[in-house]
């Protein structure tokens, strides 16, 4: 289950479009302090939601926000394969052992 979201999604969109459009005008730094004091966020937040963002686009090469989802789908997936063999060759490996036992 994912942590609770300190801000809430309106806000992010929010914040993520007015620094996007004043990111391509100006200094980046400066942006995300003046945007991030104005809305009361902490700048490097805002930084980190801008990033993604523009990996989500396409603007910058990284791990876009739908790619990671599918790891970790993939992932957990992979876990619980690896948990249910671990079980089935325990099974086997039990079953195996009272058909070589010599009838009493």
């Amino acid at each position: 289950m994912a942590a609770p979201r300190k801000y809430p999604d309106e806000l992010r969109e929010r914040a993520i479009r007015m620094a996007l459009d004043q990111v391509k005008e100006g200094n980046g730094r400066a942006v995300f302090r003046r945007v991030g004091d104005q809305l009361g966020i902490n700048p490097e937040t805002l930084r980190g939601w801008v990033r993604q963002r523009q990996i989500d686009l396409g603007d910058r090469p990284g791990t876009s926000t739908d790619e990671s989802q599918r790891v970790m789908e993939l992932e957990k997936e992979v876990r619980e394969l690896r948990r249910a063999n671990a079980i089935l060759r325990s099974a086997s490996a039990f079953f195996a052992a009272e058909l070589d036992c010599p009838p009493r």
